[in-house]
């Protein structure tokens, strides 16, 4: 039997998800920089963490941005093959995805967020006032469920973003080892400590997605897959003996952590994207 979901709930719930990530940490974020702020040894490192911290508990008091960048609307919406959308009465042909830039519209509008799309990217770059269209990514799946993500995605952190294509007999070395060496060289331009998303497989496309896609992960989980488990864990390892540091300065805190999924994939291929993530790392999720 399938369920409907009202055009109007999700419009009100995307506008309420942009508002909410722009303005409030995850839980999971600030907990990680407490941690972080406690163990680092570095003065100066030390002295940022407790900055930034200082900074998400103002946006969220006063409900104002944790950061003037206030991102690029990214979703990812898992959508059960018994969900039905009820559009309006005034408008029977609205979509999903009509919902979700409106949403998206009012959420910027009235959270007074800044507008960061433009129209066209190469030539005439005209800002689209309302920072849509958003970047929607769908999955389908059995039963009634709708759930709705997004990430708010600054363009500093995300321009340091990176993929290569690796022969397949690449080791898991090589990979952590190349997915340092891109963190580092990100440095202070994508405002560490960072949260870093990697996709593994797939095809050239969809490792990006991936890597995207593993942003959405609680700071706070175990790859369920022991061997991407003990990677991340490597991996992070290796990004904090880099001595970037918050913001730049130095320190052991390079990276609050690293999530990898992974899919499977050509066996003449063996594709890797990293998604870089700031310490605004503002993400959140909703289930309608």
């Amino acid at each position: 039997m399938s369920r409907r979901v009202q055009y109007s709930r999700i419009v009100q719930a995307v506008r309420q998800l942009c508002i909410d990530s722009c303005y409030e940490l995850g839980e999971d974020v600030l907990e990680a920089l407490r941690e972080a702020e406690k163990s680092e040894t570095a003065p100066a490192a030390k002295g940022v963490l407790n900055q930034l911290l200082q900074n998400a508990e103002i946006a969220s008091n006063e409900r104002i941005p944790i950061c003037q960048d206030t991102g690029l609307a990214v979703f990812f919406v898992e959508l059960g093959a018994d969900v039905r959308i009820e559009p309006p009465g005034d408008n029977p042909q609205a979509t999903l995805e009509d919902a979700i830039n409106e949403g998206v519209q009012l959420g910027y509008t009235e959270g007074l967020l800044r507008k960061s799309v433009v129209a066209e990217p190469l030539f005439s770059r005209e800002n689209t006032t309302d920072n849509t269209p958003a970047i929607i990514h769908y999955s389908h799946t059995s039963g009634d469920k709708l759930e709705i993500s997004v990430i708010t995605k600054g363009g500093g952190c995300e321009n340091k973003s990176r993929f290569k294509m690796f022969n397949p007999t690449a080791s898991a070395d090589e990979i952590s080892h190349w997915i340092c060496r891109i963190t580092q060289e990100a440095g202070a331009n994508a405002c560490p400590p960072f949260v870093i998303g990697v996709g593994i497989g797939g095809d050239f496309e969809l490792s990006a997605i991936l890597s995207k896609k593993a942003l959405l992960r609680s700071l706070k989980d175990k790859n369920p897959n022991e061997n991407y488990a003990r990677l991340e864990d490597d991996i992070l390892e290796k990004i904090n003996q880099t001595n970037v540091g918050p913001q730049g300065f130095g320190g052991r805190t390079t990276a609050l952590g690293v999530k990898i999924e992974y899919a499977p994939c050509h066996i003449a291929s063996l594709p890797v994207s990293v998604n870089i993530e700031c310490h605004a790392h503002r993400h959140k999720m909703t289930n309608l």
